[in-house]
Order: structure tokens, then C-alpha cells, then sequence
């Protein structure tokens, strides 16, 4: 094999093991978002509470604590890929 050989089979392999990480750093933020909507707090109801909008917002709040949770640990979903 050539050197240009072996770097173009170093990048690939590094571009699959990328993809491979970014695909199980998206899976576990689809696992902990659905997890958060059942356990995380749930919004206040009554006539101290937000509404629609504040329904709306723990949803997009699920998702971004997923995100940064998922960042931050790994959950080891990608070992069953």
C-alpha cells in the first residue's frame, strides 16, 4: 500500500467512528429525552401555572437537559450497535 493508500483508509476509518459516536450520542438523547418526559417535573397546573406555553417550553427543556446529558456520559447504547 502507499502512504496516500493508508491515509485515505486512517480518514475513513475515523469518519465511521465518528459517525458512529455522533448516532450514539443521538440515541441516547432520544432514550433520556423519553425517560425526563415520564420522570423529570412536570409542568404546574392550575392558576399558578403556565399553560400551553409553559407545556410547550418543559418539552423543548426535556430535550436540551437530554442533549447535555447524553454530551456529558455515555449510557453505553453504542456497545449494542
Amino acid at each position: 500500500m502507499t502512504a496516500m493508500e493508508i491515509q485515505n483508509n486512517n480518514m475513513a476509518a475515523i469518519s465511521t467512528a465518528g459517525k458512529k459516536a455522533s448516532a450514539t450520542t443521538g440515541i441516547e438523547k432520544l432514550f433520556l429525552a423519553e425517560m425526563l418526559k415520564v420522570a423529570g417535573p412536570k409542568p404546574i397546573s392550575g392558576a399558578f401555572g403556565g399553560g400551553i406555553g409553559e407545556e410547550q417550553f418543559f418539552s423543548w427543556a426535556n430535550e436540551i437537559t437530554a442533549e447535555s446529558i447524553a454530551k456529558r456520559i455515555d449510557l453505553g447504547l453504542g456497545q449494542a450497535l
